[in-house]
């Protein structure tokens, strides 16, 4: 324990060993091997620290996490500016972060990670029906929401996800969660709608579509055109528009007035 941070020791050099255990599909360049996800020769784990001020939620993900050869604890904290600590000295890749915390809560320590050097994802853990602060974690550059009562196999494939360069938000908030973003009252007068420049008719129908929830499938579907030509659509968009993943794309959208209820 270093200044109130838990930092586990070390891995030993070579592989990582790992008690085989049932995972979510694996990620592209990833493989399965008697049910266990496997990184390819050569790929380093994903590396993560657990921001929360539970011990026992820590456990729990301490455990699955430990146990998945392709993901790597390299620290915990308990509090948002241990989590903030932690990000800058450890460099991990993703950080597990809950929202509510004495001190800095998770929301300014999201704002500051991702605004920081590390490059680190944030994935927010949060009781959703009853945390108001989801909203403000959305601006502050969270890469993904879960929820606690989520298995936790499924939150372990969200870390995969969010480390791969996308964003997952849980199919049981993201509805509700940008509904409520869309209809929110703004605390100040709200600024002219944003313009966007440089896409398409076609583009902003799938960005509208992204802003209210639709997963590929279902875009490819209201659009009649194949999911491949949806991802496609989804990559320049964060090209064009310079988000980061598609949770930005929803906040963009929100902002030229594009999401239902927006100003």
């Amino acid at each position: 324990m270093t200044d109130g941070v838990v930092v586990p020791p070390a891995p030993p050099e070579g592989n990582v060993t790992a008690d085989e255990i049932v995972l979510p599909p694996a990620p592209p360049g990833t493989s399965v091997t008697d049910g266990v996800v496997v990184p390819p020769a050569g790929r380093p784990p994903v590396r993560v620290v657990l921001a929360d001020d539970q011990p026992l939620i820590r456990a729990a993900l301490r455990m699955v996490i430990t146990d998945a050869p392709d993901l790597e604890l390299v620290g915990e904290a308990g509090t948002g500016s241990d989590a903030v600590r932690l990000a800058e000295g450890l460099r991990p890749d993703v950080v597990v972060m809950d929202i509510r915390m004495p001190g800095m809560d998770g929301i300014e320590a999201t704002r500051l990670i991702t605004a920081g050097p590390s490059g680190a994802q944030v994935v927010v853990l949060t009781t959703f029906d009853d945390d108001d602060y989801v909203y403000g974690a959305l601006r502050a550059g969270a890469s993904g929401f879960l929820v606690k009562d989520m298995a936790l196999d499924d939150i372990l494939g969200a870390i995969r996800v969010v480390a791969a360069g996308d964003a997952l938000i849980a199919p049981s908030v993201t509805r509700r969660l940008i509904e409520e973003f869309a209809v929110r009252p703004e605390p100040a007068p709200a600024p002219a709608p944003r313009k966007l420049e440089g896409i398409t008719g076609r583009e902003q129908e799938v960005l509208t579509l992204v802003a209210r929830g639709l997963s590929n499938t279902e875009i490819a579907a209201e659009l009649v055109i194949s999911v491949a030509t949806v991802k496609a659509y989804v990559t320049r968009l964060l090209t064009k528009l310079d988000a980061r993943d598609r949770v930005q794309l929803v906040i963009i959208a929100y902002d030229a007035g594009l999401a239902s209820g927006s100003r």
